[in-house]
């Protein structure tokens, strides 16, 4: 039996993976960056196939990795998790420069960069795991913590967008109704209402009311 709870347990990181070059480039939300050997130094990102972002990788053999702090702008999720660079140039306003091989790196709200170059790429079925060797590295902000998927979820109040990994339908999770305050779910990207931390029921809330992190309307919610 799996106890889905148990896997917000696993702990991960919060990371802006990018790819492309000058020209063109695009990046998305992760919490699936990960170390996987020391000598050489090699570093895996899961990636969907359906990411505007793999073609990317997949083109130019390359990709980068931006780890975020604790204070990351919600915008920055919601631009670079919950929007897709087939209609927006998500690098457009963003601080961004560009490694040794020429792969934007996203500087807004982190702490460090990684730059790497593809040397395999695993079919994982929905996802691809993109392992790369670690070329290039780079501080940026030491007065902040890096951000945790736990960090992300419980303060941030979001989850992890349905192309990510770690995504797990909300109604999988829904728990039984109780009686007191009740939290409610947003169906596209995660954000939890707490009627015990907000000052006014979901129920009073406005029609026109809509999701503070990615715009989905009240209609889009669903009891926690």
């Amino acid at each position: 039996m799996i106890d889905i709870d148990t896997l917000f347990k696993v702990t991960y990181g919060m990371f802006i993976v990018c790819s492309g070059s000058k020209a063109k480039g695009n990046g998305f939300i992760s919490n699936t960056v990960f170390q996987v050997t020391a000598d050489p130094p090699r570093f895996a990102a899961s990636c969907h196939k359906n990411n505007y972002t793999a073609g990317f990788i997949a083109e130019t053999g390359v990709f980068s990795v931006s780890v975020l702090h604790k204070e990351a702008a919600t915008e920055l999720f919601s631009r670079f998790g919950y929007k897709s660079g087939r209609e927006l140039d998500k690098m457009e306003g963003m601080q961004v420069t560009y490694g040794e091989t020429g792969v934007p790196i996203v500087l807004d709200d982190t702490v460090a960069f990684l730059e790497c170059k593809v040397v395999q790429t695993i079919d994982m079925g929905t996802h691809f795991l993109f392992i790369g060797d670690l070329l290039n590295t780079g501080i940026v902000d030491n007065r902040h913590d890096p951000m945790t998927y736990h960090y992300y979820r419980s303060v941030k109040k979001a989850a992890s967008p349905k192309n990510a990994p770690t995504y797990i339908d909300p109604a999988k999770v829904a728990a039984a109704q109780k009686t007191g305050p009740k939290k409610y779910r947003c169906t596209v990207c995660g954000y939890l209402y707490d009627e015990s931390i907000e000052k006014v029921k979901f129920d009073d809330l406005p029609d026109d009311w809509v999701c503070p992190l990615c715009g989905e309307a009240k209609s889009g919610f669903v009891m926690d």
